[in-house]
């Protein structure tokens, strides 16, 4: 057997070591000191009216694997030579958001990591914001010093199409309509005309949402305002720009 298969199995085994202990970091919930970091934001958050951050699987490995350079090195960054910057990461970590933001840092005791980003005005923006719904956080200690890495989002559910339509058409029935069974006519709606429907539409609106827990405010006003009666429902092909999810949806009205 060569020396340069025997480097090559190798490396591809310490590869498959690292990503197996990957999945496995991120299947865990929040516990020890991560716990203490997740219950103090929440606190903080609540205590001020705004919603509490769930846990993110997903964004607490990509902090994970950013603390393990931030450890290595010794030194603080939000980005190192050669590594993908937080967006990239996160996304490869298995996130979907529409918007994402990170907090770093380096204290002698966990508690006083939380003190340091909550008496930082950039950092304590993160942790309030209330656009922000999920986090992921991770931390070491290493000789004296504890480093940390936060990962916030805006989640973004992984919805099929037809999850989305399903989502969308409960709003539109909440509002009065008729559902059609149907999503062939909205999906045709997604990048032209719906076709020769029968019956025609009245209106058709498209909207892109990260969220799909409301409606569009147009689409409300027109709804309350207007003589519709029924509602087709597609979900069209979402946009994923650089790393950023977003629903694309289209809306028959009858």
């Amino acid at each position: 057997m060569s020396r340069n298969f025997l480097l090559r199995f190798l490396a591809a085994f310490l590869f498959c070591l690292f990503a197996s202990s990957l999945r496995s970091f991120a299947q865990l919930g929040p516990s020890g000191d991560e716990k203490f970091l997740f219950e103090a934001v929440n606190r903080e958050r609540t205590s001020e009216g705004v919603r509490a951050l769930k846990w993110d699987s997903a964004l607490a490995a990509a902090a994970h694997a950013h603390l393990q350079k931030m450890v290595e090195r010794r030194i603080l960054s939000h980005q190192f030579p050669g590594e993908p910057d937080l967006t990239q990461r996160t996304r490869d970590a298995g996130a979907h958001f529409s918007m994402v933001a990170e907090n770093i840092a380096l204290a002698p005791a966990v508690h006083e990591l939380h003190i340091g980003w909550m008496n930082s005005i950039p950092h304590r923006e993160n942790i309030m914001n209330p656009k922000l719904t999920a986090i992921g956080i991770a931390v070491e200690k290493r000789g004296e010093q504890y480093f940390a890495v936060q990962d916030f989002s805006t989640a973004v559910d992984d919805l099929s199409k037809e999850g989305q339509e399903k989502k969308v058409a409960e709003l539109l029935r909440a509002q009065g309509l008729r559902i059609f069974s149907s999503a062939e006519d909205a999906r045709k709606a997604c990048d032209g005309p719906p076709g020769n429907s029968t019956p025609r539409p009245l209106a058709v609106f498209h909207f892109e949402a990260s969220d799909l827990n409301q409606l569009p405010d147009q689409v409300v006003h027109s709804i309350k305002k207007g003589t519709y009666r029924s509602a087709s429902v597609g979900a069209c092909n979402a946009v994923e720009s650089k790393g950023f999810s977003l629903y694309r949806i289209a809306v028959l009205l009858y």
